[in-house]
């Protein structure tokens, strides 16, 4: 409903009426009703995430090394200070980004050439695609048990091939120049299906029409692929390079499982390295300490991936 009021030039200016008290009284009653809808996943985030991370910070300041927190002192940056000299924590930084160096390109590579086979028109392609999402939704210690049993040097799979080859079987899991690259092996197995999705979503996003044109053009599928499809998968594998490096930075399962930061610790990691502080020492203050730290470091990696994919002109949506 509108009032018709008269300019001095003779022209009908319309002036929007007042909102009646019944559409406001309307409307912010559908904004308290969304607000209703967001509370149970605000208090779930406040109680396990929130609190959580405050406490952690604090307790960072503390020498907390017992069950009762009340033998707690503060000892403000003292935990820092030591974590400085640490050579046991940045041995295990050194293999965290050791195994990130390995994991990260060589598990987008690996994804990416298996999303390239499975964006095909074949038949029975589906089933294909399911068996490679299999090992992602696979439990982590089942998966270290069976490649256990694969990597074994006596009757291992693996060491059987070799042995049909003339070659001598190599201790992968025993061995400090093998153990962490059967790690990374392991891992990126266990996550190449989930890549692989990911870079499916982003190949069916790219236009058929530009590589028909190429092809007309003259263009060979490797020319069409460095020239067209890499390029439009700048974003998905941004976002792969982004999840990838903050996710190996915090792997924990394989090693636990599977080597316990041995042998001689070539695979012992940063949160491994956290959770002996913690629930074997008992030394919390100290690994609430360290876990920060690995927080700066994974925060510090993520702006740097940012600010390169924003140097090279290209959006960044978050």
């Amino acid at each position: 409903m509108a009032t018709a009021n008269r300019t001095q030039a003779g022209v009908d200016h319309y002036v929007p009426a007042k909102q009646s008290l019944w559409k406001r009284f309307w409307s912010r009653s559908n904004e308290r009703v969304g607000y209703l809808f967001i509370l149970p996943s605000l208090i779930h985030l406040i109680i396990f995430v929130i609190i959580p991370l405050v406490f952690s910070l604090y307790l960072s300041f503390t020498d907390w090394r017992g069950p009762n927190f009340q033998n707690a002192p503060f000892v403000g940056l003292d935990n820092y200070e030591f974590l400085l000299g640490d050579r046991r924590y940045w041995n295990a930084m050194r293999n965290t980004a050791w195994y990130t160096i390995l994991s990260v390109p060589g598990g987008m590579i690996a994804s990416l050439i298996v999303a390239l086979v499975m964006n095909q028109k074949l038949r029975g392609v589906y089933i294909f695609r399911t068996l490679f999402f299999m090992p992602v939704i696979s439990s982590w210690v089942a998966v270290s048990v069976i490649w256990i049993t694969l990597l074994d040097p006596n009757a291992g799979i693996l060491n059987y091939v070799l042995r049909q080859f003339g070659i001598p079987p190599v201790n992968w899991l025993g061995d400090p120049a093998t153990a962490m690259p059967s790690i990374v092996l392991i891992s990126i197995w266990k996550g190449l299906g989930f890549q692989m999705v990911i870079w499916l979503a982003g190949l069916q996003a790219i236009p058929q029409e530009l590589h028909e044109a190429a092809a007309i053009d003259g263009a060979t599928r490797l020319q069409s692929f460095l020239r067209i499809t890499l390029p439009l998968l700048a974003p998905t594998t941004f976002f792969l390079a982004v999840t990838g490096v903050i996710g190996s930075f915090q792997v924990f399962s394989p090693v636990y499982v599977i080597t316990q930061g041995g042998p001689r610790g070539s695979t012992e990691v940063v949160v491994y390295n956290i959770y002996q502080r913690a629930f074997e020492v008992f030394d919390m203050g100290y690994a609430a300490a360290q876990a920060w730290v690995l927080f700066g470091v994974i925060f510090l990696a993520t702006l740097v991936q940012l600010w390169y994919r924003r140097r090279q002109g290209e959006e960044v949506l978050f």
